[in-house]
């Protein structure tokens, strides 16, 4: 039998597409493209009505590839959408993210795999670096979601909020690196709520905490907070830990107009956020700092767009992910008057694009002639740094590679060169 997996989304999906990659490859199930293989599972996402469209399409396009295909859907837009998901060709079960961590085992009629395995997050032993095209390992360590942003749907297709916990995120941390990876990326649909739920409770500063006391040979990597869970200790701890956290934040501010905000029911003030990313930037100059902006929300004046042409080209943010508004039925949002024109949407979509691409021009300016750490990707030619930098290098090295990259020249591929190596992972 031979599986392939389609991953709409974020890194929360892509984590638990990873952990469903393991359970299959743990039962000998060999990968294959989609049009060839015997199960397609396609992870949806339903973020935007685009994400949702996505979804559609690829599975009617797999259907009509490979007829054969079992084709299993599972994700966001499947639990939001079951209907229509159902509705579509050669769909054969829908798996809700209530039961997407047991969904192989459902699949096959198999014991659980935390019984298989010892608990945990899944038999990293059957996944190394290299394997589809994956270097650093995506660690979920938190699902679900109980803010009430008033554009997303998410908490209603995630549920409350759900925490790993600490013992067994380092167990799992111990298996992916006796596995051979040697990067981290912890995630979750409220990262920074991290712990609330368990007894007794923790906190995401526990967890970074654990893991920087941790012997497993990794760097981590810390996902999207939200502006409020980036807290002084976080910041702190990840600035004090000698390169064992990366730095590298993603904090979305969504709007710089205070009165979208409050609208949106994001609970700080663009002066909150201000400080936040300034005191970041003091204390880790070469920090990468992204964020999410949405363009047209409902009620968006030209004096609240403003506010982000304002703001955001002298912030000290390297990049930015825009994204239209996209209407979402069930949420707060939708039933609000003022809608924004969809001409007048795309336009200021471009203008904060356009920004953002000159902060990323801006940062990366700026690391040309420092040296980063960083780890090899693909064929060993292509390094992320520390900071979330792509750089080429000259070929002579395998992926999984620690190295010291100088940055040489800033163009549209950065180059550079690599002035220290630490040893590499062989793998297949």
């Amino acid at each position: 039998m031979t599986y392939s997996i389609v991953t709409f989304g974020c890194r929360v999906n892509q984590a638990d597409s990873l952990r469903i990659e393991e359970e299959l490859r743990a039962r000998d199930v060999a990968e294959a493209p989609a049009a060839a293989a015997d199960l397609v599972i396609v992870n949806t996402c339903s973020v935007t009505a685009t994400a949702d469209q996505g979804a559609r399409q690829t599975i009617r396009r797999i259907a009509r590839d490979n007829p054969a295909a079992r084709i299993v859907v599972t994700g966001c837009y499947a639990t939001r959408c079951a209907g229509d998901v159902a509705a579509l060709p050669n769909v054969a079960a829908i798996v809700g993210n209530e039961r997407k961590d047991t969904l192989v085992g459902d699949l096959f009629d198999d014991v659980p795999t935390a019984a298989r395995f010892g608990g945990g997050d899944g038999p990293c032993g059957a996944i190394e670096p290299g394997v589809a095209g994956r270097t650093a390992f995506t660690l979920r360590v938190q699902t679900g979601c109980e803010e009430s942003c008033a554009y997303c749907i998410i908490p209603s297709t995630r549920g409350a909020g759900r925490s790993l916990p600490i013992a067994d995120v380092l167990q799992a941390v111990a298996r992916a690196a006796t596995a051979g990876f040697r990067e981290i990326a912890l995630t979750g649909v409220h990262l920074g709520s991290y712990g609330r739920d368990l007894v007794p409770p923790a906190s995401l500063l526990d967890l970074l905490t654990a893991l920087d006391r941790s012997a497993a040979d990794v760097v981590f990597r810390v996902s999207s907070l939200e502006p409020m869970d980036c807290t002084a200790g976080v910041v702190a701890l990840i600035a004090a830990s000698g390169g064992r956290f990366a730095p590298h934040f993603h904090l979305p501010l969504q709007h710089a107009s205070d009165r979208v905000l409050a609208a949106m029911r994001r609970p700080y003030t663009l002066a909150y956020y201000r400080r936040l990313i300034d005191g970041i930037a003091e204390r880790l100059p070469a920090a990468s700092i992204g964020s999410d902006m949405i363009a047209g929300f409902p009620g968006e004046a030209d004096d609240d767009f403003a506010a982000n042409l304002d703001y955001l080209p002298g912030s000290p943010l390297t990049h930015l992910h825009v994204f239209p508004y996209s209407d979402r039925p069930g949420t707060a949002a939708s039933a609000m008057r003022g809608r924004v024109d969809g001409g007048v949407i795309r336009e200021r979509g471009r203008a904060l694009r356009a920004i953002g691409a000159a902060l990323t021009r801006r940062f990366r300016a700026a690391q040309v002639g420092t040296v980063r750490p960083g780890l090899t990707l693909e064929d060993g030619t292509l390094v992320v740094t520390d900071n979330y930098l792509k750089v080429r290098i000259p070929p002579g090295l395998r992926r999984n590679a620690r190295i010291a990259v100088r940055i040489e020249v800033d163009g549209e591929s950065m180059r550079g060169v690599v002035v220290r190596r630490s040893g590499q992972q062989n793998e297949a």
